[in-house]
């Protein structure tokens, strides 16, 4: 989920995130489990303020890529990027989703993996500090993006946000002839507008952001696979794409 766009609230499975990895006092340790409460409990609280790492190359200083996280990258032919940078066990679904969607037309794709066997919601950085070199590179060389990204929520919704607002527009619109639930309305903070939010980094300056809840993304599997309603939601959202 991007910064200064709300973090409805953190993934279920985000409750241990261990603070960043420094010296600390224990008073300064209890304050940060404190604060960290509080961002989780908080529905306005911003992602990068319980964020563990600032930007990638603090992330990637303390967590080891193929151990702890992995990088994915498909160059397509088309024009269109869909990335995942909260991928693997970050916000569940959200590479299989992205990854789905890239293949029909051979677009390209991006995601970053947590692959840690706990903790992974410490490899979340927010999307508008999201700088890790190759998403940027893909990004910047595409021309409509979207981002895939997961939510808190016990009700099915797809929440689209992005400065791109025709692709915008289309999304939900071809979501909901699709029978998926895509509120008019953002929660603040969601609207994924900012433009160091990487989804409006590409060459158009605009994208889309695609803010999933966890009830919306359990009814895409079953028994952790792709069923039916998975594959007529990437059909939906590849349908708006040109």
């Amino acid at each position: 989920m991007p910064t200064a766009e709300l973090t409805m609230s953190r993934q279920r499975h985000r409750t241990s995130c261990p603070t960043r990895p420094a010296k600390a006092t224990t008073i300064g340790r209890a304050v940060g489990v404190a604060a960290l409460l509080l961002a989780l409990d908080a529905p306005l609280a911003t992602a990068a303020s319980s964020d563990t790492y600032r930007n990638y190359a603090d992330l990637a200083g303390h967590e080891t890529e193929g151990v702890d996280y992995l990088r994915t990258v498909h160059r397509g032919t088309t024009g269109v990027a869909h990335i995942a940078i909260h991928g693997g066990k970050i916000e569940a679904g959200t590479t299989e989703l992205a990854r789905e969607s890239a293949a029909g037309k051979n677009d390209s794709f991006y995601s970053f993996q947590g692959i840690k066997p706990t903790g992974n919601s410490a490899l979340h950085i927010t999307a508008t500090h999201f700088d890790e070199p190759k998403a940027l590179q893909l990004v910047k060389a595409s021309h409509h993006t979207v981002s895939w990204h997961g939510m808190a929520g016990d009700a099915p919704a797809t929440y689209v946000g992005g400065k791109d607002k025709q692709l915008r527009d289309r999304i939900r619109t071809q979501l909901r002839a699709a029978g998926f639930n895509a509120p008019d309305k953002l929660p603040p903070k969601l609207e994924g507008v900012d433009p160091a939010n990487i989804t409006n980094r590409n060459g158009r300056g605009m994208g889309v952001q695609l803010e999933i809840t966890r009830a919306q993304r359990d009814a895409l599997m079953t028994n952790g696979k792709p069923n039916a309603a998975f594959r007529a939601y990437t059909a939906a959202v590849e349908k708006s794409l040109p």
